[in-house]
């Protein structure tokens, strides 16, 4: 199923369900008798029942369908309550890009995934602004990633269990200030500007999507085609990476990991197609959706 978090225009974000059969209809999931205030809270505590309860039109108990296109679609997470756990250079043709444009700074000799975080107090959903914060970056990029969201607390899995800890998937811009990026010894900075987040626009849960996903990924600048790749050439697998971080950190319900992009992202043109205000930036992910964002 699809989940959302929309706004109906009163300004209180609800989640709502994409209705089986009835695409581009949804319904708040207190339609069917689910109390949950926002979707961290249903991904922590919604039960196998109530999945197949919100999954059943018919089994509404209260309220109408809301059409997509009437409503504000939001970030899926708007308020994530940890960082973002992020994969760096997870896609080989994009380590090439990456050495062609700073070997030193994008450590592209390590044999380990490249892990870093990434600050995200609020993320951002379709058709908001990415600021460009001009006085600050000379150099904005854009990233389309997978991200798997954690659907159990989970310490200590093993390979062949962790897709037992998925929730479901959704696409996010792990927008990037790539001179900040490379002028600081580690990527915090650089990548965690108020509005580089942008996520969505919904979660597809995990038994819509065959495990390893093996999705189509692209990005778009003004309708320029620039990533055209599929998630099932990650360097680091999902399951290895959930397997790798679950031995020293507990993944708690709701953690967003971001698997890292393939190549096509600004930095690796020459020379550089850098992000300006007005830009238009679509990151697609096939039986996801569309993220579209205006850079401002």
């Amino acid at each position: 199923m699809k989940l959302y978090t929309f706004d109906n225009g009163d300004g209180v974000k609800r989640v709502g369900v994409e209705l089986s059969g009835f695409p581009g209809l949804i319904r708040d999931v207190r339609d069917f008798g689910l109390p949950y205030r926002d979707m961290t809270d249903l991904i922590r505590h919604i039960t196998p029942l109530e999945k197949e309860r919100i999954s059943d039109p018919e089994a509404a108990l209260d309220g109408r369908p809301l059409r997509l296109s009437s409503v504000r679609v939001c970030s899926p997470i708007p308020h994530p309550e940890q960082d973002i756990i992020c994969l760096g250079v997870n896609y080989a043709a994009h380590a090439d890009e990456s050495a062609q444009f700073d070997r030193k700074a994008f450590l592209l000799d390590r044999k380990k995934a490249t892990y870093f975080s990434k600050r995200a107090y609020q993320t951002s959903g379709p058709d908001d602004l990415i600021p460009s914060y001009p006085e600050l970056v000379t150099s904005l990029d854009y990233e389309a990633e997978l991200a798997v969201i954690i659907g159990r607390d989970c310490k200590n899995v093993c390979e062949r269990d962790a897709a037992a800890c998925i929730f479901g998937y959704t696409v996010l811009n792990d927008v990037s200030a790539r001179n900040l990026q490379t002028e600081h010894n580690q990527w915090y900075f650089g990548k965690s500007l108020d509005g580089f987040t942008p996520m969505g626009p919904c979660i597809v849960t995990e038994d819509e999507i065959p495990y390893p996903p093996a999705l189509s990924i692209s990005s778009t600048v003004n309708g320029e085609l620039r990533q055209n790749s599929n998630t099932n050439y990650l360097l680091h697998s999902i399951s290895e990476i959930i397997a790798e971080l679950s031995q020293g950190m507990t993944l708690l319900a709701g953690t967003i990991i971001a698997t890292g992009t393939p190549a096509g992202v600004g930095m690796g043109f020459d020379p550089p197609k850098f992000l300006k205000s007005g830009d238009v930036v679509t990151c697609e992910i096939e039986k996801i959706g569309r993220l579209t964002n205006m850079v401002k």
